[in-house]
């Protein structure tokens, strides 16, 4: 099973093919998303320090072009699926922006 490490925190072992932003709040990671899982808002964009998660898909690739987001590096945790070890930096979370997290989004 892939290991996700978050920048400050313990590795989250994860099962193979889970949404990103899953696999962060079913292990009580501080993590925002506005918009449900939806590629609308990019609240949940990470970074990525280590590590693949796949190719940018249409939707994903249509919000980054609208929200001006070019750094490859930069990827929307509500769109990728963790197939391989990865390590992230998170950009948003509920506490430091004061926001809900928004609803659960969806498998």
């Amino acid at each position: 099973m892939p290991l996700i490490q978050v920048e400050g925190k313990q590795p989250i072992e994860v099962e193979e093919g889970k949404k990103l932003v899953l696999a962060l709040e079913d292990e009580g990671v501080d993590v925002l998303h506005r918009c449900g899982g939806n590629a609308r808002c990019t609240t949940c964009a990470v970074e990525v320090l280590t590590g693949d998660l796949g190719v940018i898909g249409e939707a994903e690739a249509t919000v980054r072009q609208n929200k001006g987001i070019e750094d490859p590096s930069i990827r929307l945790s509500c769109q990728v699926r963790v197939h391989e070890d990865v390590s992230i930096r998170l950009i948003k979370t509920v506490g430091s922006t004061g926001l809900d997290a928004g609803p659960r989004p969806q498998e």
